[in-house]
C-alpha cells in the first residue's frame, strides 16, 4: 500500500536548525525541542559517524580538517527532511552550500554562549572531534566563529544564562509556523 498526500501536512513543516560552538547545547536542545514538538532530530555529527562508521575524531584524523569539512558539507548540503530538529556540528558553517541548504529548510538558531563557557565546556578539546586547524587556539577558533554564526542565524538564544527548557521555550516563542 502507497502513502498517499493526505498523510502529510498540506504545507509542509520547516526544520529547525541548530547552530554554534562546541559545548552550546545543540544536541541536548535538539532533542528536548522535538520532543516538545513530537518531530525527528537529526544530529549532523553522528550523521557523518553512521555514513563513515567511525568516530567524528577518526573521521577527521584519517581525513584531515580540509577533506572533513568538505564532507561535512557534501553531507549537510543533501538533507531533505522535514519536521525535524537539525542539530549541526559546529564547523558546518564553514559551508556555504550547506548553510544555504539549513536555510531554505527552515529558521537558522544560534545557541550562543560566551568564550569563558565554551573554554570551560569543552576543556582541551581533544577527541571531540573539533574541526580547528593545527596551530589555532580554541580562543581564536571561537573568535573566528562567532560573526558566522551571528550572519547565518534567523534567532539568537543565550543557552549560558538559561536552563534547557526555557530555552526551548524562547526558541519556540520566536518561531512562526504560520
Amino acid at each position: 500500500m502507497g502513502f498517499s498526500a493526505i498523510e502529510r501536512d498540506a504545507v509542509l513543516k520547516p526544520c529547525i536548525t541548530l547552530v554554534g560552538m562546541a559545548g552550546a547545547g545543540k544536541s541536548t536542545l535538539g532533542q528536548a525541542l522535538a520532543a516538545r514538538l513530537g518531530w525527528g532530530q537529526l544530529d549532523t555529527d553522528r550523521h557523518l559517524e553512521a555514513y563513515y562508521g567511525m568516530s567524528l575524531q577518526g573521521i577527521m584524523d584519517h581525513f584531515g580538517l580540509a577533506e572533513f569539512l568538505r564532507i561535512e558539507g557534501h553531507l549537510v548540503s543533501q538533507l531533505s527532511l522535514t519536521r525535524t530538529i537539525i542539530s549541526t556540528g559546529g564547523s558546518v558553517i564553514y559551508s556555504e552550500s550547506a548553510m544555504a541548504r539549513l536555510k531554505e529548510l527552515g529558521p537558522v538558531v544560534l545557541l550562543d554562549i560566551d568564550e569563558r563557557t565554551f573554554l570551560d565546556r569543552v576543556g582541551d578539546g581533544r577527541d571531540r572531534g573539533l574541526a580547528i586547524a593545527p596551530g589555532e587556539t580554541l580562543c581564536g577558533l571561537f573568535a573566528r566563529r562567532q560573526p558566522l554564526y551571528r550572519a547565518a542565524a534567523d534567532i539568537v538564544v543565550r543557552t549560558d544564562r538559561e536552563a534547557p527548557g526555557a530555552c526551548v521555550d524562547t526558541i519556540l516563542q520566536q518561531i512562526d509556523f504560520a
